[in-house]
């Protein structure tokens, strides 16, 4: 389904992998449609491929082999079109070096079974994908990608002010005292800002 055609609401949206391909240009409909499909007090969340070193070019080979028109956006090209829709940032991650350990594990286990995917497609394939999966985790370990996690909501109080609600309740139990009972008093500061 295209994004633009969506029109229901929702409490969470993910956008994963997606953005790499909405192109720069379409950031104001993408983040409107975001916001558009979110309840009030609704979250996103967009995980995507950027760029930590700022706007750039994405190689020919690449452009012409494995992502037709796809880019990897820094923050700068794509923070003016979420505030532009009425969202509001609420949590930014970058993961740096994390995305080039997948692609070491799928590269390794590609190699593991070539000789099967080459009988699916052919040399050629093998090759380029080879290429593609070396290249990319370089551009993870040595050219600033990252892998982006936007959090975003329409509302600033639909979301405790820490991260700690992330984790298990197991570990929140393992909290030592006085750092829950800081983490309740945040939470309960929040509450009744939000009245």
């Amino acid at each position: 389904m295209d994004y633009r055609d969506l029109h229901k609401r929702f409490d969470r949206v993910a956008s994963v992998g997606m953005m790499e391909h909405v192109g720069v240009v379409n950031y104001d409909t993408f983040f409107r449609a975001v916001r558009n499909s979110l309840h009030d007090d609704g979250v996103a969340l967009i995980h995507h491929i950027g760029r930590s070193d700022g706007p750039n070019t994405t190689s020919q080979w690449l452009q012409k082999y494995i992502f037709p028109g796809g880019y990897a956006p820094p923050l700068n090209e794509v923070t003016p079109a979420i505030e532009r829709s009425g969202l509001m940032v609420t949590d930014i991650e970058a993961l740096r070096v994390h995305y080039a350990l997948t692609l070491r594990l799928w590269r390794e286990r590609f190699a593991a079974h070539r000789k099967t995917i080459c009988s699916l497609y052919d040399e050629r394939f093998c090759r380029m994908f080879e290429f593609y999966l070396t290249g990319a985790e370089l551009a993870f370990r040595r050219q600033k990608h990252v892998v982006f996690q936007i959090q975003l909501s329409v509302n600033q109080f639909a979301l405790p002010i820490n991260r700690e609600y992330m984790l298990p309740r197991a570990t929140r139990e393992q909290m030592n005292e006085p750092t829950r009972r800081k983490l309740e008093r945040d939470d309960q500061l929040v509450e009744e800002s939000a009245i």
